[in-house]
């Protein structure tokens, strides 16, 4: 297991406490590599429960299985949940309204300074690390020019704190709406990182209890392109950036 301390200093030159993220890679001959990603972590065409969304599973199978085979091998620290990756409908919005969804574990180790941090703090870490640069994964051209596309979900859940001897451990989760507009404005520089997270409609849990809305202060977070796992090469055929 490889590990790497890790939360920066945002850019209000406040310091976040740490975070150990741990990588768990299958050893090669030549190192650290992963394997192919599980084809599970993609929603199949019956699954969906309308006609407008078979089609968008349909039409862009291979657009999302391309997403999912990114985080797998360009970071290998985020786990896909089984049929995390699917056009959903948010459940706080009306009609058969679809985003595409990406549902995912962060493999990390809560340092005690993080774990103490109120909990308004943590998902503000956590958004800053992570929605960002998913969102960008996210939005291929292809999605942000299909008419269909409401907009997009990050879906990032995380250790609360280290369970104590022969007790499950409790995941926080913070779960990302942004509509496709907000998307194009930010990823097109028409909107700052703070103006993302005004404008999405974030909510948390703690395990299975619902805490509600959350309005998380965001920074830039440049984690998710720096880091390295020591002795570990992505897949060539997989464009990390």
């Amino acid at each position: 297991m490889l590990s790497q301390s890790g939360m920066k200093t945002n850019t209000r030159g406040r310091a976040f406490p740490g975070l150990v993220v741990a990588a768990v890679l299958m050893l090669g001959a030549g190192g650290a590599a992963a394997a192919e990603p599980p084809a599970d972590r993609v929603l199949e065409i019956d699954r969906y429960t309308s006609d407008r969304g078979k089609m968008l599973g349909q039409r862009y199978q291979g657009t999302l299985k391309s997403l999912n085979a990114k985080v797998y091998h360009c970071m290998p620290w985020i786990d896909v949940k089984t049929e995390g990756i699917g056009f959903y409908k948010p459940k706080h919005l009306d009609g058969d309204t679809r985003y595409l969804s990406l549902n995912v574990v962060v493999d990390q180790h809560p340092s005690p300074e993080f774990s103490r941090l109120a909990v308004q703090d943590r998902v503000s870490s956590m958004f800053s690390r992570y929605v960002p640069h998913l969102l960008r994964s996210m939005a291929t051209d292809d999605l942000m020019n299909e008419p269909t596309v409401d907009g997009f979900t990050v879906i990032v859940s995380w250790l609360k704190i280290e369970p104590p001897a022969g007790q499950p451990p409790v995941f926080e989760t913070a779960a990302t709406f942004v509509p496709k507009a907000l998307a194009v404005d930010y990823l097109r520089g028409r909107a700052n990182i703070g103006q993302l997270a005004g404008g999405a409609h974030v909510l948390a849990w703690d395990g299975d209890a619902k805490l509600g809305a959350m309005k998380p202060k965001a920074w830039a977070d440049d984690f998710v392109l720096t880091y390295k796992v020591a002795g570990y090469t992505p897949d060539p055929r997989v464009a990390c950036r």
